[in-house]
């Protein structure tokens, strides 16, 4: 195996971590022994330590001396709950550093690389870079512009309807969607709706997946006027799981006795919850990746205000011509902006991916 096979490993084994490492990185670490063997393999755990490179040494043991580490961000050079990794891997005697990015944290930031050099180790930086920025693009969004990365979840129906008629049933994908959008709220570290959806929908916006429930993200409302009412099941179980309700209102008090952080930011023209002030806070407690689930409108403010930077669309096989509601009209002018990254078949269903060019 070349540079690139044994960095394609790391990186898939680094996805591994999306949704459990904030604020950390999720990063993935390859061990190569001097013979050519695969030694030691890790990714970021849970909280974010300890670090992917400490765990690949871990398992590479002696076998690490002489050898090569794959790695898919730049090691960590500061003292942090653990001694940084460039050190790690120098006292391990890897002769060989293979990164794909520099880490923009202001605290690493090339001293990493710099560390290993002045140890005599080979560094070698740029190997499936555009890869692994893309893996960590919300922990980067979140150093350069204080937000996380953005993606817009949308059910929709081949017409372009997202709200199936009154009186039919809720779903408009099939269970093979579903399920994938089980697996895309285990990848984020927050998911975020509507009140409009969360009244209309009463929504647990858990991970439900066999063996993933663990990994259900902190669920957000943007409630202008607080209406969420304390029987939602998002007030029912805030206690379990972290909910926050954004509000441009007074008030709320009722919900904090329940469970749920209410915070008032700064308002819109609307005197709606401004987007970027709720990204700001988002970012400011480390998140890096949110999950946008709705609706109609709150997808319409994220792609007016340019806040979106990836879009996963579920298509259905059916037309809910007159009697459906709740189209999306800047999507369809949007997809011409943007760069397709996937089209998977789901069931009877379509998802295609996308992300938002700058």
């Amino acid at each position: 195996m070349g540079n690139m096979e044994h960095m394609r490993h790391a990186l898939a084994i680094a996805k591994r971590a999306l949704g459990r490492v904030a604020p950390n990185p999720a990063v993935g670490c390859v061990i190569v022994s001097r013979d050519g063997h695969v030694a030691g393999r890790g990714w970021t755990q849970p909280g974010g330590r300890p670090h992917a490179e400490i765990v690949a040494l871990a398992q590479a043991q002696t076998s690490a001396a002489e050898g090569t580490a794959y790695i898919t961000l730049e090691p960590c050079a500061h003292l942090g709950h653990s001694p940084p990794c460039a050190e790690a891997l120098v006292r391990a005697g890897i002769k060989r550093v293979i990164a794909s990015v520099e880490d923009p944290d202001p605290r690493v930031k090339g001293k990493g690389f710099a560390m290993l050099r002045r140890a005599g180790v080979e560094v070698v930086v740029g190997v499936l870079a555009t890869e692994a920025a893309d893996l960590n693009a919300g922990f980067f969004l979140r150093i350069d512009k204080d937000r996380p990365l953005v993606t817009l979840k949308i059910a929709q129906s081949r017409d372009g309807k997202t709200i199936p008629p009154r009186g039919a049933n809720r779903w408009i994908t099939g269970e093979e969607s579903r399920r994938f959008a089980h697996l895309l709220r285990a990848q984020h570290d927050a998911v975020l709706i509507g009140v409009e959806t969360a009244i209309a929908d009463d929504p647990e916006l858990t991970c439900r997946l066999s063996g993933l429930e663990i990994r259900s993200p902190v669920r957000i409302v943007l409630d202008t006027q607080l209406r969420l009412p304390a029987t939602a099941k998002l007030v029912r179980t805030a206690r379990e799981i972290p909910t926050l309700v954004f509000t441009a209102a007074d008030g709320g008090n009722d919900l904090r006795a329940l469970g749920v952080e209410v915070l008032r930011v700064m308002h819109d023209e609307r005197r709606r919850p401004a987007l970027r002030a709720v990204l700001g806070v988002l970012a400011g407690r480390g998140y890096t990746r949110l999950l946008v689930e709705g609706g109609a409108s709150i997808w319409s403010q994220f792609l007016r205000e340019r806040l979106a930077d990836r879009l996963e669309i579920f298509s259905a096989c059916v037309d809910l011509g007159e009697s459906g509601g709740g189209t999306v009209p800047l999507l369809s002018g949007l997809k011409d902006s943007c760069a397709q990254t996937g089209r998977t078949v789901l069931g009877a269903d379509v998802l295609e991916s996308y992300a938002v060019r700058a």
